[in-house]
């Protein structure tokens, strides 16, 4: 909406370019509103990409034209679905996909702070000349311009009261004050108030005295627990991650003199924006060996993954035939100077 004010104007200018024949005028602010709106969906689909990828690489893949299928394809599935949101549902995404009004309806009361029409100021409506008594005509000091509507993102009518479909934006409360103002009226008939505080004509001390109350701090102490688990989970996160997977196709078999050999997949997910070698190592079970290159090498924000075999020496697999014994994969890498490992739990199976 700032991109369509500043290249096509207000509303009203908007509507009048709307009315206008095609010429060139027309076409260089049409078109310069859709280039900019495309340009920030294009940087808005780049950037969600980046989430998966390492940014550095897509914008090197970018410039040189050697983006994957799979990356050109969830760049540009990003990039419409912010032009088609943003530039053309509008509203409706707020009206019929935010869940924030659901909730908002949900966890408000009489004294929250809202957005409100003073109706017991306003009506009855109608309009009427500059300087003019409102009390002398019968009315209140709503002029019915429409201009609250009008500036309304979702289009709603505030005047009806509080809807599932306000945002908050304000944009009525700034727009009804400068009518106001040209009325030589006071401003406030739409302005951040309360139920209550509408009701009983309730001033702002009194309306902030209402906010400390059970329900904000049962609110606030939540959203601090919620903050404080985010806080713990970033603080203490692993820069890598691993999952293992048993080879299904054969869960044992037997090689050399009576080993038990077990086959496994290591795959590493390296959530750093450099590229990382880990060391893979097992523990848990006495006697069992690698016997494959325990080393990997991961691309920044990457995911590789290694086979690995794991064997038993026959003595030891003896006395344990038909057991599936519990092992641990160590991983481990050097991260800003110091070691970082983690642990994935499988099984070793031996043949009976």
């Amino acid at each position: 909406m700032w991109v369509e004010r500043r290249t096509e104007g207000d509303r009203q200018a908007r509507m009048r370019l709307d009315a206008a024949p095609w010429r060139l005028s027309k076409v260089l602010h049409k078109g310069g509103k859709q280039l900019a709106w495309m340009t920030i969906a294009f940087v808005t689909g780049f950037t969600f990409v980046g989430y998966f990828s390492s940014v550095q690489g897509l914008l090197a893949k970018l410039t040189a034209f050697t983006l994957s299928s799979w990356e050109w394809f969830w760049v540009l599935f990003y990039a419409l679905a912010t032009y088609g949101n943003a530039g053309f549902m509008r509203e409706q995404i707020c009206k019929h996909m935010c869940p924030y009004a659901r909730f908002q309806s949900a966890l408000i009361d009489m004294d929250s702070l809202v957005i409100a029409y003073d109706e017991r100021r306003g009506e009855n409506r109608g309009s009427r000349a500059r300087g003019a008594n409102p009390a002398d005509l019968g009315l209140g000091d709503c002029i019915d311009c429409t201009l609250c509507v009008q500036v309304c993102p979702t289009g709603i009518d505030i005047r009806k009261g509080l809807q599932n479909e306000c945002i908050a934006c304000a944009a009525c409360v700034d727009v009804c004050d400068q009518i106001m103002q040209k009325m030589d009226y006071p401003k406030g008939l739409i302005r951040y108030t309360s139920g209550n505080g509408v009701a009983q004509q309730l001033n702002t001390s009194q309306i902030a005295k209402r906010i400390s109350r059970p329900r904000v701090w049962i609110y606030c102490s939540l959203l601090l627990l919620v903050c404080t688990a985010l806080v713990v989970s970033l603080s203490t996160r692993k820069s890598f991650s691993v999952d293992v997977i048993k080879d299904r196709g054969s869960l044992a078999r037997e090689v050399g003199r009576g080993d038990i050999e077990n086959v496994y997949r290591v795959q590493v997910m390296n959530g750093l924006e450099q590229a990382q070698s880990y060391r893979i190592s097992v523990s848990g079970l006495s006697g069992v060996r690698i016997s494959t290159d325990a080393q990997l090498a991961v691309d920044a924000t990457g995911i590789a993954s290694l086979p690995i075999r794991l064997t038993l020496p026959a003595e030891i697999a003896v006395a344990n035939r038909g057991k599936t014994l519990p092992i641990n994969f160590v991983v481990r890498t050097t991260v800003h100077g110091g070691d970082e490992s983690t642990q994935e739990k499988s099984t070793f199976y031996v043949l009976p």
